[in-house]
């Protein structure tokens, strides 16, 4: 995990003058490479950390050995934080090291630093297929949530609309690799998708935060919301073992398998699958065919059907390629 050997890295140059990626390579028992790539990391997040060319050269910390880390000022303290904190969420050692970089650090930044940690929630559960690539407004965002700034987004809905809005930022979830602001506004709590933020402008206005704001608490809540929306019918399906991954892909944490080691004779294992209603759950399960069978609720087994006899009245008899 990057976050914890990021922190083991700065206290390894706290505690001699000079290092080389070599040394720290062996110590952290990495590849000379990523040891590199780690000290180029904290020098290009701001933590003053600086290579000497030549022979006797290597990696120091500026201001000389030091058992604490009172050299930091509050922007290096919280770049080193920002560099952490996702990837912390997820990891026990890594919450363990940030908890005593916590702290290290002089009193003065430790709530900047804390904010930092606690301003992304990682859920590796993902709504349906896996995710994207991270968009570019994240850091930006995060920024602003450690600084309390209002932000302006335009922002794009599900439905197509557009519309200006100015919004308290309170954290950011990667879900899978889909990224989500949790942010207040007039109307309360709300969660927009960054990947259909159009334009971005951190305001000069603080931000309103509630005191006891719990990221994770709030985005549990969030997430049981929408849950129940999305899982309002449920539909068992029998579907050969080796297949049960597919159905998870398409179906995401809508799938709850019931018993793995239960296979039925034909080797197949019982699936449950959730979806709006029972023409989503058919339509997404009739691309499967005979692949797989669907037991019940009656209503999803009458809809496939509905759909498979508007497949037959279109195509059968159809020559292929031929024009309609």
């Amino acid at each position: 995990m990057r976050a914890d050997r990021l922190i083991q890295v700065l206290l390894h140059l706290q505690a001699r003058p000079r290092v080389t990626a070599a040394e720290l390579a062996a110590d952290l028992e990495v590849s000379v490479a990523t040891a590199r790539r780690d000290l180029e990391a904290l020098s290009a997040a701001g933590v003053p950390v600086y290579p000497q060319p030549g022979r006797g050269g290597g990696w120091s910390l500026v201001g000389g050995a030091r058992t604490d880390l009172s050299g930091l000022t509050a922007p290096e303290a919280r770049a080193l934080f920002l560099l952490a904190g996702p990837g912390a969420a997820s990891s026990d050692d890594a919450r363990a090291a940030l908890r005593k970089l916590v702290r290290a650090l002089p009193a003065t930044f430790r709530e900047e630093a804390q904010a930092a940690a606690a301003a992304v929630v990682v859920d590796p559960e993902g709504w349906s297929a896996a995710g994207r690539a991270r968009p570019p407004e994240v850091d930006t965002l995060q920024r602003a949530v450690v600084d309390r700034r209002r932000v302006r987004i335009d922002y794009t809905g599900a439905t197509g609309n557009a519309s200006l809005r100015e919004v308290d930022p309170w954290g950011l979830v990667d879900k899978d690799g889909v990224w989500y602001l949790v942010a207040g506004t007039p109307k309360g709590a709300r969660t927009f998708r960054v990947d259909r933020v159009r334009g971005l402008e951190v305001t000069a206005t603080p931000s309103a935060v509630p005191d006891d704001l719990d990221l994770a608490a709030e985005w549990e809540r969030i997430v049981g919301e929408v849950e129940e929306r999305r899982s309002a019918t449920w539909a068992t399906v029998l579907v050969a073992s080796e297949h049960v991954g597919v159905l998870r892909a398409q179906f995401g944490r809508h799938t709850h398998v019931e018993d793995p080691g239960d296979a039925d004779a034909d080797g197949r294992t019982r699936v449950r699958v959730g979806a709006p209603t029972p023409l989503d759950v058919a339509r997404h399960l009739a691309g499967w065919g005979a692949g797989l069978e669907v037991v019940g609720p009656p209503a999803v087994v009458a809809e496939l059907a509905r759909i498979g006899t508007e497949l037959v009245a279109a195509y059968d008899g159809r020559r292929v390629g031929a024009r309609p």
